[in-house]
């Protein structure tokens, strides 16, 4: 089976264009220079895929008398490229900004990627969204005090006043040669329908006077953006009440989606044999999952429904040891504790470790004030500015507001009750991963339980380690902690029936398929280790010596010199993969992720025999390694894929076909910043509200209609703060409701017309 991607033919092109390499031109006011006017051809032809350009007039030009028309076709991936054999060198101009005027003449709205590639291969990756109908200016900071600067926020709000739209950062490197860039690309991923923008001048301009408190009282006291007005703010605790008071009769009110079980599944559809819990099987062509009274089920969730990781980071920090202390034997990673109170022996060690974070804040709480309980504490950040800290969570302190508090918490024990509500009045059919697990026995919505198999066992580095590197499953150890973690998943879940199965673990960096280090990354960093050091090292010494008698037979199929199998177990690095050297690497990523996938599914099939395996939520944007496609389906339930794109596009997805096994969508989302109080839209961008609502129903009615899904989970339920989650700072509006509990209403109706007939879409009725 085969499915990594390919680059398709060019489509015709309205315009046959050169290579560009010009001189930068001088330009007036801000304007340093113009990089291209469009009035010649400019677009690198071999860079030209899925994609048409053509010099056109009329609408759209703002500099010249034409401007560059550029035709995404609806494929999986679509570039347009400028490119200088010499480079750009946008360096000595001080502190610059690349912008280009941008016009979408379509219906919808067009999700664009900026890359930057520079002459060491280091790039840059920048989104917006381009709404339907409109034209601006949009802008990427190339350097400058602000433009890389660690704040702990994944975007940071403009430096100045301007109509002009910031791109947000995707990802890639920092450092970019900014004397010589030699690419700049205009991209679009996974589209359902042709789409075409207009580019005009796109030009270098220096950076306007920056306001030096531009980071200074960001949020207000509920958390909100301060510097902002949007249509779901809240100004005052009477009016918060009044939000809750006036969506508490709503809900009260409603039935909910007709013809339900009792587990969420079709009561109106087939029903099939009744097990007592949740298991798969495929009907009338397409996979479903079967509730435990044998009603059809699909998965329509949002995840991430609970109080971890919906803290910031305050700037303050404890000279107090002991709250750093971390006991080896924990199961739950960082990111997925509850709020953790600092201890009172501790509060007096407080310090001040960022007056950068803490300007962010108009108000935060005294410890004794009683919204201080909602205070905690980090012993560890991925990202940001401190690498632990105290952190705060204006969401739990605005429940508190909200709901009020008649006894300890009394005020989570409504929001638990309001969540269920909301989902069932949704339609919801379930909770996706990483629920709280107060949730646990619920008894009126379906879940999925999540374990993070974490400890002290060696590593192994693939290159794509962007959360944490992979486990090296052969160390003892691992197999150790993969079954305390699953004993305590089971000690949770009590055998419950309205547990549906378990994800364990989350986008690993299992590698892609675009090339032999990607694809391969693990076994080269195993290789070059010694067997001493590597227990992956000496289990594929192991297997390479059962298949070649001596070193000289290895040496012989891979090209190489070893001089001894102690040599080879020294370490071996290597460059270029002959063919059988190639199918070797294959093998032993093989036997890699078989040793992964049989110890967790024994685990789980000795502690859990009721409930599905779900896999490991594989990152598809990553890339899809066809080794662990093919191993995963041999262990795994139903297989799990994070795909945060517009849809399940043919192009990436057409291998569900022949591959016939049931597969889920943990994790996808769609943000946008023009109607909230945020400052990064997330991965997947609206142009508002009421587009990240059609879009939503776009992106599930490509999963509805694919006979291979069982559903999709949106992640998360929240928004992220403002000033960014504490683990990473990721501030994104990708949540049903905003940081002081209100839902986006277009979402909610969005939700309604997707949920409430989502079974007999499915069913094809």
């Amino acid at each position: 089976m085969r499915i990594q991607r390919t680059r398709f033919s060019f489509l015709p092109l309205l315009l046959v264009c050169a290579c560009f390499s010009s001189p930068l031109r001088a330009g007036s006011e801000d304007q340093i220079a113009v990089v291209d006017d469009f009035e010649s051809p400019s677009f690198d032809l071999s860079g030209l895929i899925n994609t048409k350009v053509s010099l056109v007039s009329g609408p759209g030009v703002t500099h010249g008398k034409t401007a560059a028309q550029i035709v995404f076709a609806p494929r999986e991936e679509a570039d347009a490229v400028l490119s200088s054999a010499t480079g750009w060198n946008w360096s000595g101009n001080g502190d610059v900004n690349l912008a280009f005027d941008a016009s979408n003449p379509g219906k919808v709205s067009v999700q664009i990627f900026v890359l930057l590639m520079d002459n060491r291969g280091r790039k840059q990756s920048l989104s917006a969204a381009i709404p339907a109908g409109s034209s601006g200016t949009y802008y990427i900071l190339l350097n400058g005090r602000v433009a890389h600067a660690e704040t702990g926020l994944r975007e940071t709000p403009p430096a100045w006043q301007s109509n002009d739209t910031k791109l947000a950062w995707r990802n890639g490197d920092v450092d970019l040669n900014l004397a010589k860039v030699t690419k700049i690309i205009f991209r679009t991923y996974a589209q359902f329908e042709e789409k075409t923008i207009v580019v005009d001048n796109l030009r270098l301009r220096r950076n306007p006077p920056q306001d030096p408190d531009y980071l200074v009282g960001l949020v207000d006291r509920f958390g909100q953006s301060a510097k902002r007005e949007y249509p779901v703010k809240i100004h005052s605790e009477a009016e918060l009440k009044a939000a809750a008071t006036k969506e508490l009769a709503a809900l009260s009110a409603s039935a909910g989606p007709p013809h339900r079980s009792r587990f969420g599944g079709w009561a109106q559809g087939p029903k099939l044999k009744a097990t007592g819990y949740f298991r798969v099987e495929k009907n009338g062509g397409k996979w479903w999952m079967v509730d435990p009274e044998g009603y059809l089920f699909f998965s329509s969730a949002i995840a991430n429904v609970r109080m971890a990781n919906l803290e910031t980071v305050t700037g303050y920090d404890f000279g107090d040891p002991a709250v750093r202390v971390i006991d080896p034997e924990e199961l739950t990673p960082e990111d997925s504790r509850d709020i953790v109170p600092v201890p009172a022996s501790s509060v007096a060690t407080r310090f001040l470790a960022s007056p950068l974070r803490r300007e962010m804040f108009e108000w935060l709480p005294a410890y004794d004030d009683p919204l201080g309980e909602h205070y905690g504490y980090r012993r560890l950040f991925h990202r940001g500015v401190l690498e632990h800290g105290e952190v705060y969570s204006f969401y739990k302190a605005n429940l508190e507001r909200r709901y009020g508090q008649s006894s300890p918490e009394s005020y989570m024990e409504t929001w638990r009750k309001v969540t269920l509500d909301r989902m069932k009045d949704w339609g919801f059919t379930s909770f996706g991963n990483w629920i709280d697990p107060s949730f646990y026995d619920n008894q009126q919505m379906p879940y999925f339980a999540n374990g993070w198999i974490i400890g002290q066992f060696k590593v192994i580095y693939s290159g794509q380690d962007y959360w944490s590197p992979l486990p090296d499953v052969y160390d003892p150890e691992f197999a150790r902690r993969a079954r305390l973690t699953i004993e305590q998943i089971a000690r949770e879940v009590k055998g419950s029936p309205w547990c549906i199965g378990l994800f364990v673990d989350n986008e690993k960096g299992w590698g892609s398929m675009a090339t032999d280090r990607s694809h391969f990354g693990l076994v080269y960093y195993a290789l070059a280790r010694s067997s001493s050091e590597c227990p992956a090292k000496q289990a594929f010494t192991e297997l390479l010596k059962a298949k070649y008698n001596d070193v000289a037979s290895l040496n012989r199929a891979w090209g190489t010199q070893v001089k001894s199998w102690d040599a080879f177990s020294n370490g071996l690095v290597m460059d270029k993969l002959t063919d059988a050297a190639r199918a070797d690497f294959s093998r032993l990523y093989y036997d890699y992720v078989e040793n992964y996938f049989r110890i967790v599914r024994d685990e789980i099939k000795r502690v859990m025999p009721n409930h599905m395996y779900m896999g490991v939520r594989v990152a598809a944007e990553w890339g899809i390694p066809v080794e662990l496609v093919d191993v995963a389906k041999k262990y795994t339930d139903v297989m799990s894929f994070n795909n945060y794109r517009e849809g399940m596009h043919p192009d990436t997805w057409a291998f569900l076909k022949a591959l016939d096994f049931p597969v889920i969508i943990g994790e996808y989302h769609i943000g946008s910043v023009s109607d909230t109080g945020l400052y990064h839209p997330g991965l997947v961008i609206a142009a508002d509200q009421t587009d990240r609502g059609r879009m939503y129903e776009q992106y599930m009615t490509t999963v509805i209609e694919n006979p291979a899904m069982v559903g999709a989970h949106w992640f998360q339920y929240i928004d992220d703060p403002v000033t960014g989650r504490a683990y990473d700072g990721e501030n994104y509006n990708v949540g049903w409701v905003t940081n002081t509990d209100i839902p986006y209403q277009e979402m909610v109706e969005a939700a309604k017309r997707v949920n409430y007939s989502i079974y007999e879409h499915r069913a094809g009725k």
